[in-house]
């Protein structure tokens, strides 16, 4: 046994230190993810339900990982932690962390499938290296489904609920019955293998809804009706494209007030491409006459100028409310400073630290408004109790 070997080892415990924070992080926001908890609460059919199977053993498999890598640790800092450390100490520290030192399973060999001088178990072992690769390649596995069924989920909800208000508005103003019956046949179906299946849905489906929808729609219809309905929604479409210039620029100005005051993880960005050239090819097609194909991308277009509009007064009602925080923040560090001046407590030694380290955090950019109302409420729970205590 080497320096150089017992100094690898130390290295290696340091990345597996490093690893397992990053790991309990990235679990417990797996946890949080909406489409997993969706996942698990839905009753899954089909291709959704085989993928989630084999996420879900994966996540098992993830977290009795991080629960050894955990103890593994555990085991080999309170070896390394001791003052003085044995030859035979420093050589279980590193069979701890560079061999194999995690036992995976042990299994009972069926007595038929033994031999007269096989063993009864079987233990399966491994490196915390390896089990470390095993995991990335579970958190992959189990991302990828809950983030493919989430993206499905999100797009076409609303896509079958438009669809389905679609249709039932053209049947109350008396559409092509044969055409809208065959349409909320089709639907039923999707809606259904959507719910329980998300990644077996095929979107030609709702494509094939929504061209049945506008066939009666466009049997109902006349030409000359058909095109002052559309020149009214491209006129809303228009007013709303002029809305989000406006909430786009009220949006990047609260950014940019706040972009060098706070960090960036802290501030709401909008982002997504220019919605004026998809309108205008949508302008395009009603200048040539091509009123029947208007309609589908028109709607969809609307749906994602609304979601962006929203997106936009979100990002500006958080960031300016970030500059709002820090200030309220900074008025409550004041008032307290002068009612400790005026109680005689102005060179209070441990008051003055803590006033000093929350004025430091609040003036500091980027600001951590976490840390200042923590630095805050220090500093005002000082204050209360050393009042109270000259009081008595």
């Amino acid at each position: 046994m080497t320096a150089e070997t017992y100094a690898a080892a130390e290295a290696e415990l340091l990345r597996l230190q490093t690893a397992v924070a990053a790991i309990s992080t990235n679990l417990v926001d797996l946890d949080d993810n909406p489409a997993r908890k969706e996942l698990d609460r839905t009753r899954l059919t089909g291709r959704t339900a085989a993928a989630w199977a084999g996420a879900s053993d994966a996540l098992t498999r993830l977290w009795d990982g991080y629960r050894l890598l955990t103890e593994l640790i555990g085991r080999a800092r309170a070896i390394s932690g001791q003052r003085r450390v044995s030859d035979a100490e420093r050589a279980e520290f590193i069979h701890q962390v560079l061999g194999e030192s995690i036992t995976l399973s042990t299994e009972v060999v069926p007595l038929a499938q033994r031999g007269l001088l096989g063993p009864g178990h079987v233990t399966t072992v491994c490196t915390p290296a390896e089990l470390l690769s095993a995991m990335e390649r579970a958190f992959t596995t189990a991302v990828a489904v809950a983030t493919r069924a989430g993206e499905v989920w999100d797009k076409m909800l609303p896509a079958a609920a438009d669809a389905a208000a679609a249709l039932d508005h053209v049947r109350r103003l008396g559409g092509d019955t044969v055409a809208l019956a065959e349409a909320d046949r089709l639907l039923g179906a999707f809606t259904a293998t959507l719910a329980g299946d998300p990644l077996g849905v095929d979107e030609r489906d709702l494509q094939a809804v929504r061209a049945l929808i506008e066939r009666a729609d466009a049997e109902r219809t006349s030409a000359t009706e058909l095109r002052a309905a559309l020149e009214q929604r491209l006129a809303d479409a228009r007013r709303l494209l002029a809305d989000l210039a406006s909430a786009a620029a009220a949006a990047e100005k609260a950014q940019e007030a706040a972009a060098d005051r706070f960090r960036a993880r802290d501030l709401f960005v909008v982002g997504g491409g220019d919605l004026r050239p998809d309108l205008a090819a949508i302008e395009a097609l009603a200048a040539a006459g091509h009123w029947s194909l208007i309609s589908p991308r028109l709607a969809e277009w609307t749906r994602r100028a609304r979601q962006r509009l929203a997106a936009l007064r979100e990002s500006t009602t958080h960031n300016a409310g970030l500059l709002a925080a820090r200030n309220e923040l900074r008025g409550r560090l004041d008032a307290y400073q002068a009612k400790a001046l005026s109680r005689g407590l102005g060179e209070h030694p441990s008051l003055v630290l803590l006033h000093d380290a929350a004025r430091t955090v609040l003036y500091t950019a980027p600001c951590d408004l976490t840390t200042a109302r923590a630095a805050v409420n220090a500093y005002q729970d000082a204050l209360t109790a050393t009042i109270a205590r000259n009081g008595r």
